[in-house]
């Protein structure tokens, strides 16, 4: 099944997790927000920055922290081609910040966690999934083929490189 390049979607977005030592930033977002639980900062990239660009701007806006010394970890995205769209996750970890955590952040309760005891909070299971891949050697390459109507995964493939 080929589509014609102009005929599909593609949503961007980053994902960047705050590493200090032995702890990362997450946030704890409420139900009215969507993806409610534990989850790193990130959103979607603006056109024209570049994808490293966005993932800094996202932390910056969701936590007040300016990170530097981004490493990229993978992509995690799914495809649904009944909806010629494809939505990307680009993942980085930052190991460098500076400033002071929001007082009272936009997307939720922001908290140091120890990585060892994160993945006891409730997150949403594709975070799950992706959380322990940030702190392994390598990248890692997430996909799948989703029916967002039928809210089915067709095919999915985790790989690490």
């Amino acid at each position: 099944m080929t589509q014609n390049p102009q005929d599909v979607k593609v949503a961007m977005y980053t994902m960047c997790l705050v590493k200090d030592e032995d702890k990362v930033l997450l946030v704890n977002r409420p139900n009215r927000k969507g993806f409610p639980g534990w989850i790193g900062p990130g959103g979607k990239v603006d056109f024209p920055e570049s994808l490293t660009e966005g993932a800094i701007r996202e932390v910056w806006e969701e936590t007040g922290l300016r990170v530097t010394d981004l490493i990229y970890k993978g992509l995690d995205e799914f495809v649904d081609p009944k909806q010629n769209f494809r939505y990307m996750v680009f993942n980085y970890v930052a190991t460098s910040f500076e400033g002071e955590l929001l007082q009272n952040p936009p997307e939720g309760e922001l908290e140091w966690i120890p990585i060892k005891e994160a993945m006891n909070y409730p997150m949403q299971d594709w975070f799950k999934r992706r959380f322990p891949l940030f702190f392994e050697e390598g990248t890692f390459e997430i996909y799948e083929i989703y029916d967002q109507e039928n809210r089915v995964t067709i095919k999915e493939s985790v790989k690490k490189l």
